[in-house]
């Protein structure tokens, strides 16, 4: 039955990634912004939806070494998997004068989270920070895209991916396909956690492992369905906002609800490995502008050797 419900997690996150973008996409072209701001706002954050929910039990529930560990390795996992799969299937375009707003934020929402995280303690008063440094951020992004379009020409969706008819429609397959791949997730998670904690693993390598990939698997799936389409700025998108939201979101709203110590195995190892692939990752859009298949490679590798030893571990 466990393996019955792992198949049918993927079968929906399948299906849901598919109609999100189309969704999405259909959203951007109607509303006159860029691919890529839906990515960072309605894709990045809806996909995120599952490490909000799997944060605030699992902080309820007296364990903060799933409630932070998934933060953190959804984080490590959004650069290193999700990007090096979508990457090795199109190399990623990335827009450098966008990226500089977004890379910005996302440097600056990680280097809070290791600050936070190096106190020791998240409390409601840092989570209130978090929550209004994502407000801020969100307006600031919105403006700027506005402007951007405005000043340009209209941005090139694909035939492919576009959706005659009201707004509402493309909405509706946009906030469908989240749920689905949702749905998909949870069934995957419950399912994968199960296998683990029978295997022996600890809870907090479970957070860092299976749950964070496991909550991951919307972006993966969206992220992968839009590289398929050559659709760059909701694959992108969808991980730098993801990333962002995961921080400065949840993170923030998991403080104000129930504030949890840090599990020190996080503060001495897994919010590095989270700060470095972040710096890879604009060393990489800096330098190139763009993430190629060889970049997506490494970043694959990297994610490899860190689970590696992480397990063994254990």
């Amino acid at each position: 039955m466990v393996y019955l419900q792992l198949f049918l997690g993927f079968a929906l996150l399948v299906a849901g990634g598919e109609a999100l973008v189309r969704g999405a996409v259909s959203v951007a072209s109607q509303l006159g912004v860029s691919p890529l701001l839906i990515g960072l706002t309605l894709v990045g954050f809806g996909t995120s939806t599952p490490e909000l929910v799997t944060s605030l039990q699992a902080a309820y529930g007296g364990f903060p070494g799933i409630a932070i560990g998934n933060v953190v390795g959804s984080n490590i996992a959004n650069i290193l998997l999700i990007l090096g799969v979508a990457a090795v299937i199109m190399p990623l375009s990335i827009d450098p004068v966008s990226f500089c707003r977004d890379g910005a934020a996302l440097a600056i929402a990680t280097m809070l989270a290791v600050g936070v995280i190096l106190i020791g303690s998240l409390y409601q008063w840092m989570g209130a920070v978090l929550i209004l440094a994502l407000l801020a951020y969100l307006l600031v992004a919105y403006l700027s895209d506005r402007a951007t379009v405005a000043a340009s020409e209209a941005p090139d969706f694909p035939e492919s991916t576009s959706m005659p008819g009201p707004i509402w429609i493309a909405l509706g397959l946009a906030f469908g396909g989240i749920a689905v791949t949702i749905v998909g997730a949870r069934l995957a998670v419950d399912a994968a956690v199960t296998l683990a904690l029978l295997w022996g693993m600890s809870e907090t390598v479970v957070g860092l492992t299976v749950v964070a990939v496991g909550t991951s698997l919307p972006e993966l799936v969206t992220s992968v369905m839009a590289a398929l389409r050559r659709e760059s700025g909701i694959a992108f998108g969808n991980v730098i906002g993801s990333n962002i939201y995961n921080i400065l979101g949840i993170l923030g709203i998991t403080a104000l609800v129930w504030p949890i110590p840090i599990p020190p195995q996080i503060a001495q190892l897994d919010v590095w490995v989270m700060s470095t692939a972040t710096i890879a990752l604009i060393v990489a859009v800096v330098a190139w502008r763009r993430i190629g298949r060889w970049t997506g490679l490494v970043f694959l590798g990297a994610y490899a050797a860190y689970n590696g030893w992480l397990v063994s571990g254990v």
